[in-house]
């Protein structure tokens, strides 16, 4: 059809209608033939309306359709006379029995070369038969839809951009003529256009196309490329059958504003209730470095959301609280406006749960070992992890807190244990913050022994003879209400190291007496060094060191 063809052909059909031969009117008893064949519905290929298929079938024995026919008319004229009908793909059952009008025989219209007289729908009547000389006519088997299929030829919302935030609405309607597959205008119909997810009150816009098809609406205010728009139209008449309808969203067309952004935070971690303030700048991307005033930036720390804008360098300034959750999170930089992109900016910014420490044991050993078991953990998250925290032992000096050396450090599951040489004194466990758990502090606790020592040690006589009785005396004191005071009825032992060797061995044992004098006596039978210990300490007491470099005594 050509572009300038009118839809409305009344005056044509009249001429065509007289200047053609009237055909046989089709008898009543078409419809009439053998039962042993079937035809179905003559369907309009919506694709190409110039086009139309339809089934037909046999039940007779060892048969099957031989010839399928048809013909197309208007009312009791034939306009089209199909003598064959081809069937359908063999390779596909769906289509066994399915025949359809060769593509060479496509309907088309007078003016195109064919024989339909103009737009509209004709009556289909089918002629099936099988090889076994069955046959059926089946009149008026289906409608022929010989109408315009409308498309969408084209639909867009134009440029917004950060300078001109409107979307406007254009396209152009057109339609498909069957059988040619020419694609023609539609003027003076009514499109409509919405607002995807429109705000409750704003109605959609009817835009009458032009004498080419083309139509234009007014700008859209749009709030970001997050908008869409769609586009329809629907007509059912005598020329024009089927809808069309095209979406567009405006982020496929906008033209946003790029700029540079700068951000850095005052801090990498915070503890729960103090204020993390971010700064940065903005700047126009395409205009050397010149600061964007006035823009909104949105900056958020977790949870926590501040909307500012810059100012006239570009500067933009927020103040953040932090608050302890789920223990370390990052800050960010984004733009607060759609129009205007930036690449996001982020940063670390760890804040640490509340934590406590739980003393679970603590003692301290006759040979100097201080044993510290204690619990942490976060105070409102149960589960949370205490592995490769930093923990130190504390104890008191002087009136402040000193670190002592570790001997040893060992993490369970629920439990943190620490080894270390002491004499004893006031202690506490402190866990450093991290940037999982926030600083803790142990309950102090007193663990106390008291040294002892040998004093005034004497072996004699010098020399003595081999065989005969050495004495070894001393006292044995402890440190006690800080002082040196006898220790009377401890237990001690006599430990002797022959000359030339490294060992000691013991000789005697025995206990102080009430005043802490401690005095031994064993038979002499080589040249040594003698000395005193207290070895078996109580609950309350260190092991003693040995008596100061012994006594040495010659044998003869």
């Amino acid at each position: 059809m050509r572009a300038d063809l009118r839809l409305s052909l009344t005056a044509a059909v009249a001429a065509v209608a007289l200047a053609a031969p009237a055909a046989p009117a089709l008898a009543e008893e078409t419809p009439a033939g053998s039962p042993l064949v079937g035809i179905g519905r003559a369907v309009t290929d919506d694709t190409q309306r110039g086009v139309f298929e339809v089934t037909a079938w046999t039940d007779a024995p060892q048969a099957k359709v031989t010839a399928v026919s048809a013909r197309v008319r208007q009312g009791d004229t034939v306009v089209a006379d199909i003598p064959a009908l081809v069937p359908g793909d063999s390779w596909d059952p769906r289509l066994a029995n399915t025949f359809r009008l060769p593509a060479e025989a496509t309907l088309k219209l007078v003016e195109d070369g064919g024989t339909i007289p103009s737009l509209g729908t004709y009556a289909i009547d089918v002629t099936a038969t099988d090889s076994l000389g069955n046959k059926l006519t089946r009149a008026d088997a289906g409608r022929l839809d010989f109408r315009l299929r409308p498309e969408l030829v084209s639909f867009g919302v134009g440029v917004p951009a950060w300078d001109d935030r409107n979307a406007r609405p254009q396209g152009k309607l057109s339609a498909v003529q069957p059988g040619s597959g020419d694609v023609v205008p539609l003027p003076d119909r009514t499109v409509t256009v919405r607002r995807d997810g429109a705000a409750a009150g704003e109605a959609p816009r009817a835009l009458v196309t032009s004498a080419a098809g083309d139509f234009t609406g007014e700008p859209y205010a749009v709030a970001g490329p997050g908008d869409a728009f769609t586009a329809s139209f629907t007509e059912d008449s005598s020329e024009v059958h089927g809808s069309a309808s095209a979406s567009r969203s405006v982020a496929e067309t906008y033209k946003p504003l790029r700029a540079t952004a700068t951000a850095t935070a005052d801090r990498k971690r915070a503890l729960n209730g103090e204020t993390v303030t971010v700064s940065g700048r903005l700047t126009d991307a395409a205009a050397a470095g010149a600061p964007l005033a006035d823009q909104p930036v949105r900056v958020a720390f977790g949870p926590q959301v501040a909307n500012v804008r810059t100012g006239a360098d570009g500067r933009f300034t927020a103040k953040l609280p932090a608050f302890a959750g789920s223990g370390q999170y990052e800050w960010e930089v984004t733009s607060g406006d759609p129009f205007l992109v930036f690449d996001r900016l982020s940063g670390p910014l760890a804040v640490p749960l509340e934590s406590r420490l739980d003393l679970r044991s603590a003692s301290l050993s006759a040979d100097g070992t201080l044993t510290v078991s204690v619990h942490l953990r976060a105070l409102y998250v149960p589960d949370a992890s205490m592995y490769d925290q930093d923990v130190q032992l504390e104890q008191s000096v002087d009136g402040g807190w000193k670190r002592v050396p570790l001997r040893e450090a060992s993490y369970s599951w629920d439990s943190i244990t620490l080894a270390a040489g002491s004499r004893g004194g006031w202690f506490r466990v402190r866990h450093l913050t991290s940037d999982e758990l926030a600083e803790a502090v142990s309950p102090s606790f007193r663990l106390v022994r008291f040294d002892t020592r040998i004093v005034s040690l004497n072996a004699g006589p010098e020399p003595v003879t081999k065989g005969g009785y050495v004495t070894v005396t001393g006292g044995l004191q402890h440190y006690w209400d800080g002082a040196w005071r006898a220790y009377g009825n401890a237990p001690v032992v006599l430990q002797f190291q022959p000359k030339g060797s490294t060992a000691w061995k013991q000789m005697a044992t025995g206990r102080s007496a009430a005043n802490g004098g401690v005095s031994l006596k064993v038979k002499a039978s080589a040249d040594g060094t003698w000395r005193i210990r207290h070895y078996a300490a109580d609950s309350r007491h260190f092991h003693s060191p040995a008596s100061a470099g012994g006594d040495y005594v010659d044998v003869r």
